[in-house]
């Protein structure tokens, strides 16, 4: 029963993250778990805690009964309004993943290289 179940939420996590337009990094970083966790999940290899289950909810913009397996009925209503940059470009929100782990030196720089890129 264990399996199977995880097998469906795995199935339908990953139904709701193509539908997005995600990649398995957006969904991880915005639920707040490892990519390797998550993808671990989506094959059906775990199943989530009531804490993530409900998060993956929120980010996926999808019920409960949709991840369980419940309910065939997708897309519903919106939980909670996307911060702005979930809206990227897939390459922006890649972008944005890599500049968030630089220190401040490397910071600097990278706005070195943008600035110079503008002119």
């Amino acid at each position: 029963m264990e399996q199977r179940l995880a097998t469906i939420i795995g199935n339908a996590v990953r139904a709701a993250r193509q539908r997005l337009e995600l990649t398995q990094a957006d969904v991880a970083e915005r639920v707040g778990i490892a990519t390797e966790v998550y993808g671990r999940l989506e094959r059906g290899h775990m199943l989530p805690s009531v804490r993530t289950l409900r998060k993956l909810c929120l980010v996926l913009n999808c019920s409960s009964d949709v991840l369980l397996g419940m309910s065939g009925v997708e897309g519903a209503p919106a939980l909670a309004e996307d911060p702005p940059e979930y809206r990227e470009r897939p390459e922006v929100r890649r972008l944005l993943r890599t500049v968030r782990k630089l220190d401040a030196p490397q910071l600097r720089l990278l706005g070195q290289v943008a600035h110079a890129l503008e002119s």
